[in-house]
């Protein structure tokens, strides 16, 4: 679990950590071990990505990295704090925009979709923080 709240190097501002990410820039075969470990509410995760690829996760989750073995592990890591603070409301929000987006898909224009829209954007005002 990383620190809730971050000073911005160089500035008197501070942020929370909502979101923590790690990018990958060495190849998984340049090293052993070295995954990183992330466990949330779903079980355990074991992640090792190619070089470029990027993993979010909530700052919240407990996590660490395995011992390298052979090789070197290069990666960069950092915390995004999000306009919505609870890790609750932003998967509430992902799914109700991956389902309007599914029906906008299907059907343009439909008055579900327009409907379905609204109650999200609804919801982003009431929970986002700017």
């Amino acid at each position: 679990m990383d620190n809730a709240i971050r000073q911005v190097t160089g500035t008197g501002h501070r942020i929370r950590t909502d979101l923590s990410a790690t990018l990958f820039l060495s190849h998984p075969d340049e090293y052993d071990g070295g995954d990183l470990i992330v466990e949330d509410t779903f079980g355990t995760h074991a992640v090792k990505l190619p070089t470029g690829h990027m993993i979010l996760y909530p700052a919240t989750s407990l996590h660490h990295v395995r011992p390298i073995t052979r090789g070197a592990r290069l990666a960069s890591f950092f915390w995004i704090q999000s306009m919505v603070r609870e890790d609750a409301e932003r998967t509430l929000l992902f799914d109700l925009d991956t389902g309007i987006q599914r029906v906008a898909q299907e059907q343009p224009a439909h008055p579900a979709s327009i409907q379905l829209t609204g109650v999200y954007h609804n919801l982003l005002r009431r929970w986002a923080e700017v």
